[in-house]
């Protein structure tokens, strides 16, 4: 909406539901478009009733609209998010401009430090430097198989955030009011900062350095950003684990008076798989054989994250026997190297009752030297 839904209607911000409703059908009648047939305006003036009646004939969108404006009416907004954003942003301008009076940091020429020590008068007006302030830094927990952790792979996620305000394009101040001299620094876009003999200049609060100041976005409210959400291109690489964070410059929260952006970090949660398992840079996997290939030897097909390979079975293998193979573990993402794929046997019998089956497993009892749990006590 161009304008604001209070101003469409023709009410007051504090107007009852009933003024509300008997506004909108008294403009609905008038612009209705059976009544203005072929008539464009009439026709887009209709559809802006519309849309303002949907929002203040509505106790919660109103709320959210009195709140959060336009921006709280839009689809997955989250109005707790957004209130403590808004609780932060508050705490971490105050805190900033308190540490900005005691420290002398972040000076942008030597005629921002010696301004006010040698009197440079009206000529400081030229050396004025804008408030700015980086974005914040912004989490994202991201729930991933064990296969695509390994593999590494490219995605887009939607993610809820503070943006640019595009009304004021991040200014604060509605573009379409008279800018007049800030009160609180007189136009010099700088205020006195230290006490004694030393005395230093920073950008003023008020104005950001711009020495001059306008009405509050009525978009942003003064701010300079809203909540909105943004899809964003990711490309998590081989070998993360569980905990892992991957950071995506430059897509946090935007910053003020142009001020560097904060940084995305994706923190990942690596759901369990059925047959690997994850130790370090090793890779764990149970690999079922039978009496034969354990006894005989032999090669046999397992699966690993390259395709399929030929494991060679020692002859006479024992069941829990681990097999490694280099190189074919987890990418480790730092160093790019690889670690072991280890292969553990299980020898699995057959499930039978057969007769010369049971004769032939009787006769290989035969076979094993002195009792096979002798050694086994507590």
């Amino acid at each position: 909406m161009s304008q604001n839904s209070y101003e469409i209607l023709g009410v007051s911000k504090n107007a009852s539901p009933e003024e509300i409703k008997k506004a909108y059908r008294k403009l609905a009648r008038k612009w209705h478009p059976d009544i203005n047939p072929g008539n464009k305006e009439a026709e887009e003036r209709f559809k802006e009733i519309s849309r303002a009646y949907e929002c203040l004939g509505n106790e919660e969108k109103r709320k959210l609209y009195d709140e959060f404006g336009e921006e709280g009416l839009q689809t997955g907004f989250d109005a707790e998010k957004a209130r403590q954003y808004k609780e932060w942003r508050s705490y971490q301008e105050g805190q900033g401009w308190k540490k900005a009076a005691q420290d002398f940091g972040q000076y942008h020429s030597y005629e921002d430090v010696f301004g006010d020590l040698f009197g440079f008068g009206a000529e400081k007006a030229d050396y004025r430097t804008t408030l700015t302030t980086n974005g914040r830094d912004i989490e994202y927990d991201m729930n991933i198989d064990l296969i695509s952790a390994l593999r590494g792979f490219e995605t887009e996620i939607t993610l809820q955030k503070m943006q640019v305000c595009q009304t004021c394009h991040g200014s604060g101040t509605d573009p379409g009011s008279t800018m007049q001299t800030c009160l609180t620094c007189g136009g010099s876009g700088r205020l006195n900062v230290g006490q004694g003999p030393m005395v230093f200049t920073k950008a003023c609060p008020q104005c950001h350095g711009y020495g001059k100041v306008g009405e509050a976005c009525s978009r942003c409210r003064g701010s300079g950003q809203v909540l909105g959400t943004e899809k964003i291109k990711v490309i998590i690489p081989q070998g993360v684990k569980e905990g892992s964070k991957v950071r995506v410059a430059g897509k946090g929260e935007p910053g003020l008076n142009g001020g560097k952006p904060g940084d995305l970090f994706l923190i990942m949660h690596v759901k369990p798989h059925h047959l690997l398992r994850r130790e370090g840079d090793d890779l764990h996997m149970e690999i079922p054989i039978t009496v034969h290939e354990a006894m005989a030897g032999g090669a046999i097909t397992i699966p690993t994250m390259d395709g399929q390979v030929r494991l060679k079975v020692p002859p006479k293998s024992q069941s829990g026997q681990t097999l490694r193979l280099k190189g074919k573990g987890a990418v480790n993402p730092k160093t790019k190297k690889r670690g072991q794929l280890l292969v553990k046997l299980i020898v699995k019998v057959p499930q039978t009752n057969d007769e010369e089956v049971l004769k032939a497993v009787e006769k290989m009892d035969s076979f094993y030297k002195g009792g096979i749990r002798k050694d086994i006590s507590l």
